[in-house]
C-alpha cells in the first residue's frame, strides 16, 4: 500500500496515475549553461559567417555560428553545427582570411608538409630498395645458374 500512495495524484479516493512523467534534461542543461554564461557576462558577436578551429591537421568548421564572448573571462562560445575537414581541403579557401600574424604560422605549416612529403618519398625509395632484394637477380653474361651451383659445391 505504500507504493500506491507514491503514484496517486490526489487523496485517498483518487485514481492512480497511468504514466510516469518524463522530464527532459536537455533543456535544463541548456538553461543552466545560459545562466552561467550570463553570469560571466558574455556578449553576442553579430555577423560572423564562419569559425575555423585548427587541430593538428584537421579543422573544425562552423558555418553561420552563434558566437558569444567574454574578454574579461577569456571565454568564447561557438555554437552551431560543426564539420570536421582536413587542412589541405580548406586551406585555399581561408588564405584570404589570414592576417599578417598568421603568415608565419602558414609558412611553418608549409615547411611541415614539405618535410612530411619528403619523408614519405624517402620511405617509398627505401621500400623500393627492399623490394629489389626480393626480386630475381639479373644474370651476368656468360654465367648460368648451373655453373654457379657447381662452384658452390666445389668450395
Amino acid at each position: 500500500m505504500k507504493m500506491a500512495g507514491a503514484v496517486r495524484t490526489g487523496g485517498k479516493g483518487s485514481v492512480r496515475r497511468k504514466k510516469k512523467a518524463v522530464h527532459k534534461a536537455t533543456t535544463t542543461d541548456d538553461k543552466r549553461l545560459q545562466s552561467t554564461l550570463k553570469r560571466i557576462g558574455v556578449n553576442t558577436i553579430p555577423a560572423i559567417e564562419e569559425v575555423n578551429i585548427f587541430k593538428d591537421e584537421t579543422v573544425i568548421q562552423f558555418l553561420n555560428p552563434k558566437v558569444q564572448a567574454s574578454i574579461a573571462a577569456n571565454t568564447w562560445v561557438v555554437s552551431g553545427s560543426p564539420q570536421t575537414k582536413n587542412l589541405q581541403d580548406i586551406l585555399p579557401g581561408i588564405l584570404n582570411q589570414l592576417g599578417p600574424d598568421n603568415l608565419d604560422n602558414l609558412r611553418k605549416l608549409a615547411e611541415q608538409f614539405q618535410k612530411q612529403s619528403a619523408g614519405a618519398d624517402e620511405g617509398t625509395t627505401s621500400a623500393a630498395a627492399q623490394d629489389d632484394d626480393d626480386d630475381v637477380p639479373e644474370l651476368v653474361a656468360g654465367e648460368t645458374f648451373e655453373a654457379a651451383a657447381e662452384e658452390g659445391q666445389k668450395s
